[in-house]
This record gives C-alpha cells, structure tokens and sequence, in this order.
C-alpha cells in the first residue's frame, strides 16, 4: 500500500472511532435569552425582592418553595432547591453574588426545565433614584444534545422556556415593586 492510502486508512479509522465513542451526540447549540424590566421604584426596593438566593418566590410566581440544601444563603456555593407550582423541581448553585452591585449568578445543576450546561446572571441597576432596570440573562444548551433531539428538548424548546420563565418572573416582580 502507498503512503496515501495508509494515511487515508488511519484517517478514516479515526472518525470512526470518533463517531462511535460520541454516542451520536452532536455539539448543540450554545443559546442565549436575555430578559429587561424597567420598572418604577428604587433599586434598594427591588433588590429586596430579587437579592435574596434563598427566596425566589418572593417575585417569581411559579415558585412554591425555595429551600437551601447546603451552604450559607447569599454566598458562593449555596444549594438551592426550587420547588415549582406543577410539583416540579430545579436544583441550583449560587456562583456569585454581590449586594453593593446588586447582582447575582447561578448554576443549575439538575431540572426538569428542557436545557442544560445553564448559567444566568439576574441584576438589578438604578437608573434614576425612582427608577430600576433588571436585566436576567442566561446562556444554555437545550436538554437533549443529540444530532436529532426529543420534541421538546430541542433549542426552541429551551429558549421559549427560559423566555417564559423570565418574563413571568419581571412581569410579577413589576406587579409587586410598583
């Protein structure tokens, strides 16, 4: 055999073997929403309901409890469980937080909300002294990372989720801080 051909062999193998240890999976999507609010009160006001990891439902109202599994609340590492109105639940971790920039980020580590590898940042910022801008933003992939994903773990089930969730948390922190 030439030379080409032995590098054309190896070649091919190569992807074989790729392919076969990749268990069909295909490199998702990475994903994105971003959600705003503007809403008329003070930023101390609003952060007193969005600052607190260990109480989402104190705006959002999807959430029937929220729990701290371990860790100490508002810092770095603390586990949170969410427990949503369907019985559902989210299990996430606080990466960051900072209450002088009125700020947080998180993790989830276990959900049933049809995304994956999930990072999001919520922050609450004055734009005037009786006027607040919240901006809550995620990146993710969708749930299932297969090259052909299950109805409702694709991309846009993903995103119209986190979309959803987001609005229906502003919308009510709005209702509730006006």
């Amino acid at each position: 055999m030439s030379r080409l051909t032995n590098i054309t062999m190896l070649v091919g193998a190569v992807v074989l073997t790729a392919c076969a240890t990749s268990g069909g999976k295909s490199s998702a999507n990475n994903l994105s929403v971003v959600e705003t609010v503007t809403i008329n009160a003070p930023a101390a006001k609003v952060w007193e309901k969005v600052g607190n990891f260990a109480d989402l439902g104190a705006f959002h109202p999807a959430i029937a409890k929220t729990e701290i599994l371990s860790g100490k609340n508002n810092m770095a590492g603390a586990v949170r469980l969410l427990t949503l109105q369907d019985g559902g639940t989210v299990n996430e971790t606080l990466t960051s937080r900072s209450a002088e920039n009125m700020t947080y980020a998180y993790v989830i580590n276990e959900s049933v909300l049809p995304v994956s590898n999930y990072s999001a940042n919520i922050q609450v910022k004055a734009m005037t002294a009786s006027t607040t801008k919240v901006v809550w933003s995620a990146k993710f992939k969708r749930k299932d990372l297969s090259a052909y994903p299950a109805k409702g773990q694709d991309d846009k089930a993903g995103t119209d989720t986190i979309h959803a969730v987001f609005k229906g948390g502003l919308d009510n922190l709005k209702k509730i801080t006006e």
